[in-house]
């Protein structure tokens, strides 16, 4: 299936119906008076996170979407049925911009999180609304209003916990189909991965993070250049980023340590909480090094960079050392999780010794 991470779409919620103009006209009964019944409402628009979802393909072919108009008031007080609502299946982590005013109406994070994107129209009032002691016989209705359009961007981000980074070649789907069971393409030349791919890496204790491969940056990506610029969003929601570099001396066409101030260089360009994020640096296809040189070569990229993170030497080919790193990204994601699960305990304590100040 085709990978598609954004979609423009036209939604218009139902209109509501329009209140009714009867009398009551029965035998015996001379003066029934109004008996005209109100419109329903409009039905209401939602997008809906559905985890059955991966992208926003079939968005792309059918790109209008109405929900049901109420129905018309009747007579004898009978008000119209309410327009059913119209849920649209989007994939978790899918974000709706407002395409006219370019404002994030919401962000579908969670599996099953509804948000409402157009509000359906209110319904007419029927003539038996209008009566009064002064007015026994109104002929006054009034007519539903319309429903709510907007025309919404909607933009897909990946959830993975951790993203990988590097330049063309750098051995990132390699090192992906190495540590889980995804199989993005590998092959001998550049931008071979043209969409991001996930991968689900399991512990040998059942724990598990997400890892995902996006297409190679180059220089320029933050100003549309190369593939990685259409991608750099779904790094925006990783925790934890991994720097590969291609240490292979016959395979470098790019110095490792220029390579690195690249794509951090575009990073930063993109945006300032992607340059900030966490980064560990991976110096991947060691078993392409000679074992007398590898120690001298790594730690002449990592003086050059005067990197102060954390540095792993891995082979995505072999499989060297890749379950030592998997190991160190599994308890660094459980330290992270112990410290936002103590600060929610925290805020919740603040807010109940605050309740019974109160």
């Amino acid at each position: 299936m085709k990978f598609v991470d954004e979609a423009q779409i036209r939604v218009v919620a139902g209109g509501g119906g329009n209140g009714c103009l009867s009398f009551r006209r029965e035998k015996y009964i001379p003066f029934g008076g109004p008996d005209g019944g109100d419109g329903g409402d409009g039905g209401d628009l939602y997008l809906i996170a559905d985890k059955q979802v991966n992208t926003l393909i079939d968005l792309r072919y059918k790109r209008h979407y109405k929900a049901e108009r109420g129905e018309h008031g009747q007579g004898k007080l009978c008000s119209g049925a309410r327009g059913e609502d119209l849920l649209i299946k989007v994939p978790v982590g899918t974000e709706a911009w407002d395409e006219d005013t370019d404002e994030l109406i919401g962000d579908l994070a969670k599996e099953g999180e509804k948000l409402l994107v157009a509000k359906g129209g209110w319904h007419g009032l029927g003539n038996a609304r209008y009566k009064s002691s002064t007015n026994r016989a109104p002929r006054q209705t009034s007519s539903g209003t319309s429903g709510e359009e907007r025309s919404l961007r909607l933009e897909m981000k990946l959830l993975a916990d951790v993203g990988l980074l590097g330049l063309p070649n750098a051995g990132k789907s390699t090192f992906i189909r190495q540590v889980s069971a995804a199989q993005p393409k590998v092959a001998d030349y550049p931008f071979t991965t043209l969409y991001p791919n996930l991968g689900v890496v399991t512990m040998k204790d059942v724990r598990s993070f997400v890892i995902a491969d996006v297409p190679g940056l180059v220089e320029g990506a933050a100003d549309g250049a190369g593939l990685g610029i259409q991608f750099l969003r779904h790094l925006t929601r990783t925790r934890l980023l991994l720097h590969m570099v291609d240490m292979a001396p016959a395979d470098v066409k790019q110095d490792p340590v220029e390579s690195v101030r690249i794509i951090n260089k575009e990073l930063e360009k993109y945006s300032d909480a992607l340059g900030s994020q966490d980064q560990w640096l991976v110096l991947n296809k060691m078993d392409l090094v000679p074992e007398d040189l590898r120690d001298e070569l790594c730690q002449d990229v990592i003086d050059q960079l005067d990197w102060k993170g954390k540095v792993f030497r891995v082979s995505g080919q072999s499989g060297e050392d890749c379950d030592q790193l998997c190991t160190e990204i599994m308890s660094y994601l459980d330290d992270l999780n112990e410290a936002e699960q103590a600060k929610k305990d925290e805020e919740q304590a603040a807010l109940k010794a605050e309740l019974a100040k109160d």
